[in-house]
């Protein structure tokens, strides 16, 4: 037996049968992978759309065979490209006998390269009159069974590539994330923001309840962090003169996996000189709701069957009024800590011994009021010791200007009037190091440097920052960020 045919035979009976008709264009001299280039003229939805003045013209289509129907002397396929699919018709008087049965034998799957006319067939379908066929490359995996096509929801997310060829409004999801994309560059350049990068790589394990992935930066021979956020460089820009910046890009978290959770994900930070929580949250709103309108053409949408309207203004409530609202509990009754950790445990509800009389109020409203949150609202005014960077309300020193926004049951955006004082964020990033180091992060340090930049003078500014991705599944309307995400994290199949 030679080599060949044991390779042939160690695929599947139709991979075989793929592979020996490349062997056999090979030994003819026919390789398709020396084709370096095909001149296309027009995409499949160019032709649709001007077949008025294209009708009879010469046209060039380069794309994937998605189905053939022989039928004697004569056969149809459609060819699918990036912007659609095209019926094309091959009639062996045409492209001639050899030309012809070499058609016959491309598998469903092969790219391929059609010259022609344009034309309308008798039952009204756009369609090209080929005049010649060119294989431009070899399909050698035979493509899901049509009727059923790729069901598989991990292999869907596995192999992206073969879910976009046989599942098209997929690519159409991804096409409109780019348009949202878009649409929030220009709605930030349009309000005067610059926008700019910061480092991904940080040399300091920061933060407190997001944990970090770590790495190794062998000239330095120090270990590194990638960003769990872009907040303390971009601050550092606004005490540098920038007054509106902002940046648009991958964070990545060494977290839990779920539908809503993705360990590298997309957000958008911005941060405005002279402005507060409220003004950001303005802010906020403006740029939703036009992005909505500018993709989905309305302030309000659809999402997962209920409507959800943008149009403004949306609810601003504290979070101790939410939750006393919902559960009766009243966060000002606590008079310590310890008070507010025995009031949970009467609830029965979670609480570490740790807890402050902030995280309490947290663990509250997660419990009671988050999923009840299903038209945009604003949650206000959180407590201090779970905002280590928000500035203190000057009415009531407990809590800061904070707010996170809600939308069907979840978090999209988190801001703040910034904590400008360079002692009191001092005393906060000390206890913060704290929480860290509770957690397991035995390398938490402080920021020296960003502590150094607000002695100079950070003057008062508002931020935010926006899930992006979680955006873009309630725009387009996906359940799940895997949805949304091109190549999502996989656990590798053993």
């Amino acid at each position: 037996m030679s080599e060949q045919h044991e390779q042939l035979q160690s695929f599947s009976e139709q991979e075989g049968i793929r592979r020996a008709k490349l062997n056999e264009l090979m030994e003819q001299g026919n390789s398709p992978y020396q084709i370096t280039s095909f001149p296309v003229s027009h995409e499949s939805q160019q032709i649709k759309e001007g077949i008025e003045a294209l009708e009879g013209q010469e046209v060039a289509i380069a794309g994937r065979m998605m189905s053939r129907r022989v039928m004697g002397k004569a056969a149809f396929a459609h060819i699918q490209d990036g912007a659609g699919r095209i019926q094309v018709y091959v009639r062996r008087d045409d492209v001639g006998l050899e030309a012809y049965d070499t058609f016959k034998s491309f598998d469903l799957g092969d790219i391929l390269g059609i010259k022609g006319k344009a034309f309308i067939t008798r039952t009204g379908e756009v369609s090209v009159h080929v005049t010649a066929v060119t294989l431009l490359c070899k399909c050698l995996k035979p493509l899901p069974e049509k009727w059923h096509g790729l069901q598989d929801q991990d292999l869907r997310y596995r192999q992206r590539y073969l879910d976009m060829i046989v599942n098209p409004e997929v690519r159409n999801t991804f096409i409109k994330r780019s348009a949202i994309i878009n649409a929030i560059r220009r709605f930030s350049d349009s309000r005067g923001f610059l926008e700019v990068d910061t480092p991904i790589l940080h040399t300091l394990e920061i933060g407190a309840a997001a944990r970090p992935f770590k790495t190794h930066h062998n000239t330095l021979d120090i270990d590194m962090f990638l960003r769990i956020e872009t907040e303390l460089y971009l601050k550092r820009l606004v005490v540098g003169g920038f007054d509106k910046v902002y940046e648009l890009g991958r964070i990545f978290r060494n977290e839990g996996m779920s539908t809503k959770h993705n360990p590298e994900f997309t957000s958008i930070e911005m941060y405005q000189a002279y402005a507060d929580y409220e003004d950001i949250m303005n802010l906020c709103e403006d740029l939703i709701r036009e992005t909505a309108i500018a993709v989905c053409g309305s302030s309000k949408i659809s999402y997962q069957g209920q409507e959800i309207d943008f149009t403004s203004p949306w609810p601003r409530i504290s979070m101790a009024e939410a939750v006393k609202q919902e559960s009766g509990i009243d966060f000002f009754d606590w008079q310590s800590d310890e008070e507010a950790r025995a009031c949970l445990k009467e609830r029965k509800i979670h609480v570490e011994p740790y807890f402050t009389r902030g995280d309490c109020l947290a663990e509250l409203f997660d419990e009671f009021v988050e999923q009840k949150l299903v038209q945009p609202t604003f949650i206000i005014d959180y407590p201090v010791d779970i905002s280590p960077l928000a500035k203190r309300k000057p009415a009531d020193p407990r809590l800061t200007e904070r707010f996170e926004l809600f939308i069907v049951g979840a978090e999209f955006a988190n801001g703040f009037s910034e904590l400008n004082d360079p002692i009191d964020q001092r005393q906060r990033f000390m206890r913060q190091v704290e929480e860290r180091k509770k957690l397991g992060g035995a390398n938490a340090s402080v920021d020296e440097d960003y502590l150094n930049a607000l002695e100079y003078g950070l003057p008062p500014t508002g931020g935010i920052g926006i899930g992006v991705d979680r955006l873009i599944m309630l725009l387009t309307d996906n359940p799940s960020i895997r949805d949304v995400l091109l190549f999502p994290t996989m656990k590798p199949i053993a």
